[in-house]
């Protein structure tokens, strides 16, 4: 449906990474894990170092699953920006290239219990 403005709009995005006081949107999914409906919105300082991200806000919101307690970090297939990626875990989310906005998706082979049969 068209839309008739009486005057020119112009959007402003409130998302920037101005917006949010040193920190970064970061959205984290784990693949084949139906328990999680969408990914995690992470509002994380760019200086945190990427073990950080797994232990303390990742390790929080991923503990109701079943298969949370099982998870091997070291294991664990990543991808960023749908691209197979290996982050490291001792430099800060900015080292590792995850900037504001940025999805990292992650799969554990053989913890897929609420997984759907394909």
């Amino acid at each position: 449906m068209p839309v008739a403005a009486t005057r020119e709009y112009v959007g402003v995005p409130r998302d920037v990474a101005a917006n949010f006081h040193g920190k970064q949107l970061v959205y984290v999914s784990w693949d084949r894990h139906l328990l999680f409906a969408a990914p995690f919105l992470l509002c994380v300082p760019p200086e945190m170092k990427f073990r950080e991200l797994l232990d303390g806000p990742l390790a929080m919101l991923s503990q109701p699953d079943p298969d949370a307690a099982a998870i091997d970090w070291t294991q664990v297939e990543w991808l960023k920006s749908n691209q197979p990626w290996t982050p490291d875990f001792g430099r800060s989310l900015a080292d590792n290239g995850i900037g504001h906005k940025d999805q990292l998706r992650f799969r554990t082979q053989g913890a897929n219990t609420l997984l759907t049969a394909a």
